[in-house]
């Protein structure tokens, strides 16, 4: 019987590459040369990313670190724990982060997964082939692509590029890929422009964030931007 569509195009997409773009390249060092390294994901366990890569939807991170800050005190931050509290302290513990209610429910149905499938052990999770493994994730409701690739890439070890709302605002701002690209065409866009190394894969995430934070903002200040050199003079594109 052949694997589903999806399963069978992140095959695909595992084996298929081509060679490095050196523009992107050049962004890369470009912000490892103003920022140094960025030490990412903020977390002590491979859980505690997953975590926060469920906590980190629609809120920024100093809320999620109150969030998590909460859940250890309690002590929570494991996956038997999760799996056992209820929904509702839950909610409360995470209340910090957000839509506290939603995320309980999808941190609840994440830990299912985690214990069905690999008895709650990162171990066991980071031997699963790469596209299975974000194809199950993607498979668990409330799991979009960028909380699964933040997954796979900060607590699985595994080269998955994430496409974030910074990426794709200096991307577009600077010329160099269309914002408007869907997710799995801009994560193509990097992943075949860069060699395929799980370090480099983190760092440049981190770096853009960083730098979009600092500097490509909704209202970009281009003034000081370590990419500011590549805009050639000309404004960035909004």
């Amino acid at each position: 019987m052949p694997p589903p569509p999806a399963l069978g195009q992140a095959k695909r997409l595992d084996r298929a590459r081509l060679r490095p773009d050196p523009r992107l390249m050049r962004y890369y060092r470009r912000l490892l040369d103003a920022y140094g390294p960025q030490h990412w994901w903020p977390a002590k366990t491979p859980f505690e990313v997953m975590v926060g890569a469920v906590l980190t939807q629609n809120t920024n991170w100093a809320n999620v670190e109150r969030a998590i800050a909460n859940l250890k005190r309690a002590r929570l931050l494991t996956p038997k724990a999760i799996h056992r509290v209820s929904t509702k302290r839950l909610a409360e513990m995470i209340r910090p982060s957000g839509y506290f209610n939603v995320k309980a429910e999808r941190l609840k149905r994440f830990v299912r997964f985690f214990m069905d499938h690999y008895l709650g052990d990162p171990e066991r999770m980071v031997r699963e082939p790469t596209g299975v493994l974000r194809f199950r994730l993607l498979s668990v409701k409330g799991i979009g692509p960028e909380t699964a690739d933040s997954i796979l890439l900060y607590a699985a070890g595994k080269p998955a590029f994430v496409i974030d709302a910074y990426t794709r605002r200096v991307m577009g701002r600077h010329r160099v890929a269309s914002p408007t690209l869907s997710y799995d065409l801009m994560q193509r866009f990097f992943m075949d422009g860069l060699p395929p190394r799980v370090d480099l894969y983190n760092e440049y995430h981190a770096l853009l964030v960083k730098v979009g934070k600092e500097h490509c903002r909704r209202e970009p200040i281009c003034s000081g931007c370590p990419l500011e050199i590549f805009l050639h003079g000309k404004r960035p594109k909004m």
